[in-house]
């Protein structure tokens, strides 16, 4: 994994941000999450969006509610860059964010007419998620590896076990972490974690622990 091209300090990053809230979704920093936008108000934001810095911060709501884009939220999201976008007939988009860094909710700004909700997002803490943190040879990767065979093994999860070989740490972990079928409490966990050292620490808790109930888990392709 590379830096980002985007931006190159938090300097450089907008003053006020949409977000999406939506639960089980998670993005990290190099990760790449694909969206089938529809809703009207989300639709608006991504066209707003394509109009200016094509950032989106994606978060989690912290309650159940239902609506759950006017839900309650976690303090803590990642912000994505639409980097590939369709405009379907039927006037959906389907979306391609990739991760920039992760964000603290500051302040959230006055509802206006387009629907969607807008922040002040507190990017300061998280200025090292610009930089890749390491290729390979940082992790306990074998540990990691057997546990992700049990893991999927035990959730009859099909994988392309060449091209998790030939990923990097950083790759691997972001990868894994965005996709493997967790709660949203241990989605948030990840997401928190200091760094890709510490993620994959967590994800492979996570791993060893079984990844919540079956009956509640939807794996996101």
């Amino acid at each position: 994994m590379t830096g980002m091209p985007y931006y190159h300090s938090v300097d450089e990053l907008p003053r006020t941000m949409p977000i999406f809230p939506l639960p089980g979704a998670l993005l990290l920093p190099r990760g790449t999450l694909p969206l089938n936008i529809f809703e009207p108000r989300y639709v608006a934001m991504i066209e707003d969006a394509l109009k200016t810095e094509r950032l989106i911060g994606m978060i989690q709501p912290d309650e159940e509610c239902e609506d759950v884009g006017a839900a309650h939220v976690f303090s803590i999201g990642c912000a994505g860059r639409i980097t590939q976008f369709t405009e379907t007939d039927d006037g959906r988009y389907l979306v391609t964010l990739t991760g920039v860094l992760r964000f603290r909710v500051g302040r959230e700004l006055p509802e206006m007419d387009h629907g969607y909700r807008l922040i002040e997002p507190d990017f300061a803490s998280f200025g090292d998620d610009l930089r890749s943190q390491g290729g390979t040879g940082v992790i306990e990767r074998d540990i990691l590896i057997d546990h992700l065979k049990a893991f999927f093994q035990r959730k009859q999860i099909e994988a392309n076990w060449e091209a998790i070989e030939k990923a990097d740490d950083e790759s691997l972990v972001t990868a894994l972490s965005m996709v493997c079928p967790f709660q949203p409490p241990e989605k948030q966990a990840l997401l928190e974690a200091v760094d890709f050292v510490a993620r994959a620490q967590t994800l492979i808790a996570l791993l060893q622990m079984g990844g919540g109930d079956d009956e509640d888990e939807v794996v996101r392709q």
